[in-house]
């Protein structure tokens, strides 16, 4: 059975489900100015990157922009996995919207802009450094500005502790030392991903301990933002199937009702968001349900949909593309940095043309390390996607097709060369850092096809979620692979759906394929 709400939130009785996003919307921060919500998460080395997100009800969200269009480092212009865009937080001053974000191999960044659906500025390096991930900056009532931060180990060989340093008024340098404030290695092991509030003359920073998977959200106070920080454990996994809970931040709604959203990890689907319910009582937050004596709470499942917001029809995120605009729908990042010659929406309207290339100039070509792979996130547990494609435009030596990616990954497409034309079905293998690529199906395509359909399923199997793709040449029946594949998550990222078109040498004259649609429907 399919449906084309691929994944419905908002239960249209004034409450609400968890996750409110059934997408990888990692580390995600929100805000609200005025009667608008909005929302942005971690991209890594997809781009464009700093997705923002927009809602007028914390429950229903639309992806609507985004806040960077490359990283502006050449060694992204090959995918660096896991690299690049981690952990940023939005913010709201003197009428400008601004997002802090961590490097972990460059430094601390900031862009801004007056309107967030708009262009917004260049990255500007705040604080050069290896290790400094997680920003958050402050604007004080005393005229003075600071971030507040967290260390990767991975870089700067530790971590448990958060750091800050004083930021210029104007948001464009630090002007003094990065400092310790709180060493959670005895009790707040891993402490990571800050936030940090200003209410009622206590500095709050809400913050995450104990790991994605299996921690919880810690919240520091103190009058002082220095510190010395008292700490107080606030909400955990409980007796509910939300584990972590992890990294998020805290919004009021028009009539001061507050609420946090944080996310859930999920393996392959990545880290999807989540909305609590928070309540305040003797200078502490109380966030979700079922408090116990300590004031430590769980996350809801369902909840009445916050109050004193402007109701609205719900909204879903996209999966289907008729590619019937001439800019990409927004829901399509390319895998590392992108150039205009990767596609063309004009040269044949109603079409997606991926020009077939070799950004990376490999002899040995692996989607893995091609920036031209166009992604898109999963949206919900359970679907069938269908991509319609021409395959004339193809020349010698190049492959197209539909993938799905994690930390290992297979599709299903077609390959030309002097010898004939072929569907492929493959899969890859190697380590986090190579990936080879092993064709395990292989069939001739007759001239005369020019039109071909690939359909990928994933569905539970007996306990499992497993991938299973088929295609459609010429006589309108489905013919399965006969190969099941078990998708997974790549370190910070979830699996993806993507389109490619590839060069498998280095000539710089190449075709093309044309993609005709992309249909997806949850499966239920």
């Amino acid at each position: 059975m399919t449906n084309d709400l691929l994944w419905k939130a908002d239960l249209g009785n004034g409450y609400y489900k968890n996750p409110i996003i059934f997408a990888d919307y990692s580390d995600p921060d929100v805000i609200r100015v005025e009667d608008t919500y909005y929302m942005t998460a971690s991209s890594f080395n997809y781009t464009p990157g700093l997705p923002i997100l927009i809602s007028k009800d914390l429950v229903n969200w639309e992806l609507k922009n985004y806040a960077l269009k490359n990283i502006p480092y050449e060694r992204y212009n090959n995918p660096a996995h896991a690299k690049g865009v981690w952990a940023p937080a939005i913010r709201y001053h003197e009428g400008r919207f601004w997002i802090c974000f961590g490097m972990p191999d460059e430094g601390i960044f900031m862009v801004h802009t007056d309107n967030p659906l708009g262009e917004w500025s260049d990255p500007i390096l705040l604080l050069e450094g290896k290790g400094l991930i997680d920003p958050c900056p402050i604007w004080d009532d005393d005229g003075k500005a600071y971030v507040v931060h967290g260390y990767a180990k991975s870089r700067i060989g530790f971590n448990s502790i958060l750091g800050i340093f004083p930021m210029s008024w104007d948001g464009t340098k630090a002007i003094g030392e990065d400092k310790f404030i709180f060493d959670g290695t005895s009790r707040q092991k891993t402490i990571e991903g800050p936030k940090i509030y200003k209410k009622n003359g206590w500095y709050y920073i809400f913050a995450p301990a104990g790991g994605v998977r299996t921690g919880w959200q810690t919240v520091l106070r103190s009058k002082n933002i220095y510190g010395p920080y008292e700490e107080k454990i606030v909400l955990v996994q409980g007796n509910t199937p939300i584990n972590g809970p992890h990294q998020g931040g805290l919004v009021d709604t028009p009539n001061k009702e507050e609420w946090f959203i944080h996310f859930q990890d999920r393996g392959l689907y990545g880290r999807i968001t989540h909305l609590q319910p928070v309540v305040w009582k003797d200078g502490w937050p109380y966030i979700g349900i079922n408090q116990d004596d300590h004031g430590c709470g769980e996350p809801v499942i369902t909840y009445k949909k916050p109050d004193g917001v402007r109701s609205k029809e719900p909204t879903y995120l996209q999966a289907s593309d008729d590619f019937e605009t001439s800019d990409l729908a927004l829901q399509w990042q390319w895998l590392g940095n992108h150039r205009k010659d990767f596609y063309s929406l004009t040269e044949r309207p109603g079409y997606l043309r991926l020009f077939s290339l070799n950004p990376s100039g490999d002899e040995k070509v692996t989607i893995w390390n091609s920036s031209n792979v166009l992604t898109q996130k999963i949206v919900c547990p359970q679907f069938q996607a269908d991509v319609k494609m021409d395959i004339k435009g193809l020349s010698f030596h190049e492959t197209a097709g539909l993938v799905i990616m994690g930390g290992q990954y297979a599709y299903l497409g077609i390959k030309k060369e002097e010898s004939g034309t072929s569907l492929i079905y493959v899969e890859s293998e190697g380590t986090d850092h190579w990936r080879n690529e092993k064709i395990l199906l292989e069939i001739p395509v007759p001239l005369s096809v020019n039109v071909i359909t690939l359909r990928l399923k994933l569905q539970e199997e007996e306990g499992k979620m497993l991938v299973r793709m088929s295609y459609c040449l010429e006589d309108g029946i489905f013919k399965d692979t006969g190969y099941v594949f078990a998708p997974s998550d790549h370190t910070w990222v979830g699996a993806k759906l993507g389109l490619f078109s590839l060069a498998l040498d280095s000539n710089e004259n190449h075709g093309y394929a044309d993609f005709e649609s992309i249909k997806v429907d949850a499966l239920f």
